[in-house]
């Protein structure tokens, strides 16, 4: 099976403390609340990561032995050569990547709650939403399914692909970010385009009306077939135009970093998926590899392999 994977790449630096870090109220908001301005704050410790979206996807697409390729922008910085060292390492495709001469590989910084997991992301997505991309690229891979995660609101470079998988009668998986869904007009014209649609609770709510789960995936539904919305630690809905199941917490873990969680249970879900089992068992793996990623710092370092045994989780049939 081969699978392309579009979206960003990131180097996440963490900065990671159990006391500076503690929220305080500020206008009645939560904010990061001993970093005091214009002051040296000593971090209790630090953590090199490689994020983004299309990373993430790619190397939890890899790690089932998929034939994987990243198709997105970097830059030949030190940031570029770690995602480039990361994904050679996990056994990705890095061939159809597109390198820019101008401009940074995206990077951001996260501070990090040690006690609560709580995090604030400073990020620069650099050439990952504003370099060149390259959907022909697709004609020549021509992969069994494409994965599409956030550019950054770039719906015209989301669209050529789109175009381009249509012509390989690629399946597409698509994970839209809040800048995309902004443009909820252009957007919803996408959606007859695709095979799987994956957002959060307010993600979907940005896209169509409804407050509950049940109404946001019943509006959804009319777009595409198969759409999964995740809750938090509230579960989550899912329907493949023939049966919906609802879903709770696979197990409740101490959570130590949220960053990668629904790139883990989006991609966890394909990959189980096209791996032959069924849409309810793909549901269960999805939850489990998402509750692994959020007891790790980075967002994939607890991603799962195909032979990891499940345990059961609550999930009930609602149609």
């Amino acid at each position: 099976m081969k699978i392309a994977t579009l979206g960003s790449a990131l180097q996440d630096i963490f900065l990671i403390d159990k006391s500076d870090f503690v929220p305080m109220s500020c206008s009645n908001r939560p904010v990061f609340g001993k970093v005091v301005y214009g002051s040296k704050v000593n971090i209790d410790r630090i953590s090199y990561e490689i994020g983004g979206g299309g990373t993430n996807s790619a190397v939890a697409f890899a790690r089932f032995g998929f034939d994987v390729s990243f198709l997105g922008n970097i830059s030949r910085d030190a940031a570029g050569e770690a995602v480039l060292s990361l994904l050679d390492k996990e056994g990705v495709d890095t061939s159809y990547i597109n390198f820019e001469k101008t401009g940074h590989t995206g990077c951001s910084v996260i501070l990090l709650d040690a006690k609560t997991g709580e995090r604030t992301i400073l990020t620069h997505r650099g050439v990952s939403s504003t370099g060149t991309f390259r959907p022909e690229s697709l004609l020549s891979l021509a992969p069994d399914y494409l994965y599409i995660t956030s550019l950054s609101g770039n719906l015209e470079a989301i669209i050529d692909f789109i175009k381009a998988a249509k012509k390989t009668k690629t399946k597409i998986m698509f994970n839209p970010g809040t800048l995309e869904l902004r443009r909820s007009d252009t957007l919803k014209k996408l959606l007859s385009k695709i095979d799987f649609l994956l957002l959060n609770h307010t993600e979907a709510s940005m896209l169509v009306p409804g407050e509950t789960l049940e109404e946001l995936l019943s509006h959804l539904s009319n777009y595409t077939d198969t759409v999964l919305i995740t809750d938090g630690s509230r579960g989550g809905i899912a329907t493949d135009g023939t049966v919906t199941y609802r879903f709770g917490l696979y197990e409740s873990v101490a959570v130590k970093d949220t960053t990668g969680a629904g790139d883990a249970f989006g991609a966890g879900f394909l990959a189980y998926l096209i791996s032959g089992h069924s849409f309810r068992q793909s549901l269960i793996f999805a939850s489990a590899n998402s509750t692994s990623v959020v007891q790790q710092i980075g967002a994939k370092r607890g991603l799962l392999s195909p032979s990891t045994e499940l345990h059961p989780m609550p999930i009930q049939k609602l149609a």
